[in-house]
């Protein structure tokens, strides 16, 4: 027995099993045979489990192996965001990832096909891990496919043998698919339930270890060995002391701590919620990530099963899994209100904290080199009657200077860029390459009232890389003419419903100065208020230079209507270096200005030189990133005074 306690382990859920991609259907309704486009989303499982775990606060790891491939990266760099431990998901040198293509083809028709002919995760060896690590975890989950083939059988023992040397719960998820053990054809993926006896024997194997055993009828009755689900439940029992979870759909779950009932209805039934059902797929793992983490920090039964059935409603009202996962803010707030609300899907709040708290991590605070300027580079260019190469060739620089600059901090962390599709192509390519924060306009400059570049902009921002950021600069007044305010107004409610389809984040900026009409310290605060009672949430705002006075009001606003707003990034406006200093230092006094997104005030000098022919690519280069060093000292050295001023405090 291992000297480790409950309280010293380092994790929460160990989980071990399927790692996979899901390519979802985008189109509705229609079959698998006639999908157009598909989704990429995190798959599999134990990987399911694993990220919905990590979301409602548990700290999970993932035990698989993934392909020494682009997908095999996807799966890993996607874990780490949802905040899984990943430092025994193994790359396996010849096999792939697995993949599984799925698509809703109505009402209760879900095909799926399972491409995992000698995957990665089917690698898995005894020798990927340790004692010592399966110690360090309060609980260990297995998913039944991993029982399906000799080697996996042998991995699965083995961590099993050393949870139970070490006491760390053990947790089967029987998750059934006959397709998976070879008892189907490969196009069968909808298939639940096989007779099997070699399955029942496998599974019985293991049930004496287990702790909590979980599965569907189907998968009761694979496990127990007869298509009568009590009889079933009653050789699991005769089996295993395990507590024994039975999940129902609709019907929630029965669950079963000690001696079967006469009729399944005599175990513990909590019942589930009552939603509208777009997609059944995942909804099991939701369920368990409910469940698990509820049954970690030692909830009762009933609270088990309400977190558990809570998941699952919300995970059917969505398209996909993990995605669709809910938070530990989420799923509080559904818990509350989950007998008034019907659809999910439909319910402003939720969906608002589904997408708030499960933006990219970003962070903070934020320094971003602006330079998707177009129309005033384009009037130096076209001053020279040069051709618009120069502007690309321009913007080029102006990426190696950023470059330089994250080189001699160590990092790009903290750094970002915005920079156009029209001028900037090659810079987008390259800096997506390397990660960096990016963000993308779709305003014509200059328009008012806003138009969009191009005008049919859902399809757009479905060609761009999910990890660029929208931005959209409008010139807006809260006292503008009605007709114009109507219609920049829709545009804006328009991106923001097209972004959040689409899990694009959105950062507005919104420009009050320029517009004609009369500014004061309650002017933005107010534009704000006007757009978040449009139901318009970006993650971030950009804003220009206001008064003291101007930013608590600011700050009060997205306070009061998101909290979990990324921030403000303050801009420039071209301002002088003074002027900009004394703007950040009064900016970062304000708990939401999280940062800048500055242009011209940096590069202006040096494309005026540049185009007219008075300085030299690498000057450009020092420049631009001298410059921009200047405005990060600023923004630092302004954050630093007021953190040690609070502090005093």
């Amino acid at each position: 027995m291992s000297e480790y306690n409950d309280q010293q382990k380092s994790l929460d859920v160990i989980c071990l099993g399927r790692a996979a991609v899901d390519l979802y259907g985008d189109q509705f309704g229609g079959r698998l045979e006639d999908m157009q486009s598909f989704a990429k989303y995190l798959g599999g499982s134990s990987c399911n489990l694993a990220a919905g775990l990590a979301r409602l606060g548990s700290r999970s790891s993932m035990l698989t192996r993934v392909g020494n491939e682009h997908m095999g990266r996807f799966v890993r760099e996607q874990l780490a965001r949802e905040g899984v431990d990943t430092s025994h998901v193994v790359t396996d040198p010849t096999r792939l990832t697995g993949l599984v293509i799925l698509g809703i083809a109505g009402r209760d028709a879900f095909p799926h096909i399972f491409y995992r002919d000698n995957c990665a995760d089917l690698g898995m060896e005894v020798g990927d891990f340790d004692e010592a690590y399966i110690a360090s975890s309060r609980a260990l989950a297995v998913t039944g496919t991993h029982l399906s083939t000799p080697q996996t059988y042998e991995v699965v023992k083995r961590a099993v043998e050393f949870a139970k040397n070490n006491g760390t719960k053990f947790i089967l998820d029987i998750d059934y698919r006959p397709v998976l053990w070879g008892l189907t054809a490969a196009g069968s993926g909808e298939e639940r339930y096989i007779e099997s006896r070699a399955v029942t024997e496998r599974i019985q194997t293991l049930l004496g270890s287990c702790d909590l055993l979980v599965g569907t009828e189907e998968e009761i009755s694979i496990a127990g060995g007869s298509p009568d689900v009590l009889l079933a439940l009653r050789e699991l029992r005769k089996l295993s002391a395990a507590t024994i979870v039975l999940k129902r759909g609709p019907l929630g779950c029965s669950i079963f701590e000690h001696a079967i009932p006469d009729d399944i209805d005599g175990g513990l039934n909590i019942r589930g919620v009552q939603v509208e059902v777009l997609n059944v797929l995942g909804a099991g793992d939701a369920f368990l990530s409910g469940f698990l983490n509820a049954w970690l920090n030692k909830k009762s039964w009933i609270e088990c099963a309400q977190a558990g059935n809570a998941c699952g409603a919300l995970v059917v009202s969505r398209h996909g899994c993990t995605p669709a996962m809910p938070t530990r803010i989420e799923l509080d707030d559904y818990l509350q209100r989950a007998t008034e609300i019907k659809r999910p899907d439909r319910d402003p709040r939720i969906n608002y904290l589904h997408v708030a708290t499960t933006r990219r991590q970003t962070d903070t605070p934020l320094m971003i080199l602006a330079f998707d300027h177009r129309r005033q580079l384009e009037e130096l260019d076209f001053s020279l009657d040069a051709d618009d190469s120069r502007i690309a060739a321009f913007k080029m620089l102006v990426c190696k200077a950023a470059e330089q600059v994250a080189r001699e901090r160590g990092s790009h962390a903290n750094l970002g860029v915005i920079v156009d599709e029209r001028y900037g192509a090659d810079c987008l390519s390259h800096l997506s390459a390397k990660q960096w924060w990016i963000g993308r306009p779709v305003e014509v400059p200059a328009s008012r009232p806003v138009v969009f570049d191009p005008q049919d902009i859902a399809l757009s921002l479905l060609r761009w890389p999910a990890e660029h950021v929208v931005k959209c600069l409008i010139f807006y007044h809260p006292d503008d003419p009605i007709d114009l305010r109507l219609q920049q107004e829709r545009q804006v409610v328009a991106l923001n419903a097209a972004c959040t389809q689409l899990g694009r984040e959105l950062l507005l900026e919104v420009i009050t100065s320029s517009n004609g009409q009369a500014a004061d310290e309650h002017t933005t605060a107010n534009a704000l208020r006007r757009f978040y009672n449009l139901g318009v949430v970006p993650a971030w705002w950009k804003l220009e230079a206001q008064s003291s006075a101007s930013w608590q009001q600011i700050n009060e606003v997205i306070e009061h209507y998101d909290p979990l707003c990324h921030g403000i990034l303050v801009l420039g406006l071209d301002a002088p270096e003074q002027e900009l200093k004394d703007s950040f230092r009064t900016a970062s006094g304000f708990p939401y200005c999280r940062g800048f997104a500055v242009g011209r005030s940096i590069f202006g000098d040096a494309a005026r030189q540049w185009f007219n022919g008075d300085c030299d690519d690498a000057a450009v280069i020092r420049l631009v990133a001298e410059n921009y060093k200047t405005m990060i000292r600023y923004w630092e050295e302004s954050a630093a005074r007021e953190a040690t001023a609070r502090n005093a405090d």
